[in-house]
């Protein structure tokens, strides 16, 4: 029986992570931080399937005796200060776990065992203000964020350790992808829930920041699938994840608000408190190297995405 550890278990993709490799008859493992309140939400369904071990991305020792007591073949490394609005607020915190963290993961690995598979999440908000359409590999990082700016470092390190101490290391680029297990802070889920709530006379309006931005979405419950077919191949390489079709927040909103008989534009009010200081304007990615290598191909359609979370909070709500 094959073993994997998930750092961010708890998690939109460590949820969806847990549930796919214990399907492929994997034993799992989460990695917790220490909490005075638990937030198991995600995973409560198959939390008597799994072992959750407590440890610190900020705390070196505690990962190494992690790895030590789980002995994992695989780590998946998700855990971050993942919600991009919240870095400018928290930048020095973004670094040390987005960034740092990476790096005590790595530098643990190397001292516990060097066989260890390790993927890191990479992020399409590394490319930022993008150097060209679509995305690649290749493609320069110009990240506009606290948060894309540590993404970066932590790419980077993964390729370093991979090259320099002989590692299993690689990274997925993976562009946004989001499901009904979402955190209700971010964009894509704050329209669904706002939907739902309007649909059903629990709101009035839905505030919203630019709706101009444009972005590559996809759905979690594929995403990860890659993630597990990157550390099956034999050569550790890097590799973009996306659909390769983009979408303005304005047509998620649209087709949001389509799908339960709304007008959006009776609801919607602009607010500059929802602007990022930086934007990154339009990301696409072309994962033309992964389906090539593997044979990935994402399964669930932008539409068929926006109305599963429009339905999920309707569902919810009542």
């Amino acid at each position: 029986m094959k073993s994997a550890l998930i750092t961010g278990i708890t998690g939109q993709d460590g949820s969806y992570l847990a549930e796919f490799l214990l399907e492929k008859g994997y034993k799992v493992y989460g990695m917790v931080r220490r909490a005075s309140t638990e937030n198991f939400q995600r995973i409560e369904h198959i939390k008597d399937k799994i072992e959750l071990h407590q440890a610190d991305l900020l705390d070196q020792l505690s990962i190494i005796e992690m790895l030590e007591t789980v002995e994992p073949d695989e780590i998946y490394n998700l855990a971050a200060m993942s919600f991009v609005p919240t870095s400018w607020h928290q930048p020095t915190l973004t670094a040390e776990f987005t960034a740092i963290g990476v790096t005590k993961m790595l530098e643990a690995i190397k001292l516990v065992n060097k066989k260890i598979k390790f993927y890191q999440a990479s992020s399409s908000e590394m490319f930022g203000k993008v150097r060209e359409i679509p995305q690649t590999e290749n493609t320069p990082f110009y990240p506009r964020s606290p948060y894309g700016v540590a993404k970066v470092y932590g790419h980077f390190i993964t390729i370093n350790y991979r090259e320099s101490y002989d590692l299993y290391a690689v990274s997925g680029i993976l562009f946004n992808h989001e499901s009904p297990r979402r955190g209700f802070e971010f964009v894509t889920r704050k329209i669904s829930n706002g939907v739902a709530e309007i649909k059903l006379g629990l709101a009035k309006e839905l505030c919203m920041g630019n709706l101009e931005a444009a972005r590559d979405w996809g759905f979690a419950g594929d995403y990860i699938q890659a993630m597990w077919m990157m550390l099956q191949q034999p050569v550790p390489q890097d590799y973009v994840i996306a659909t390769g079709v983009m979408h303005s927040v304005k047509d998620y909103v649209q087709l949001a608000f389509e799908h339960v008989g709304l007008d959006w534009e009776k609801y919607v009010v602009i607010d500059e408190k929802f602007f990022r200081p930086a934007e990154v304007h339009h990301l696409l990615g072309d994962a033309t190297f992964a389906k090539k290598t593997f044979g990935w191909q994402p399964q669930t359609s932008f539409e068929s995405l926006v109305k599963m979370m429009v339905d999920h909070d309707l569902t919810r709500q009542r």
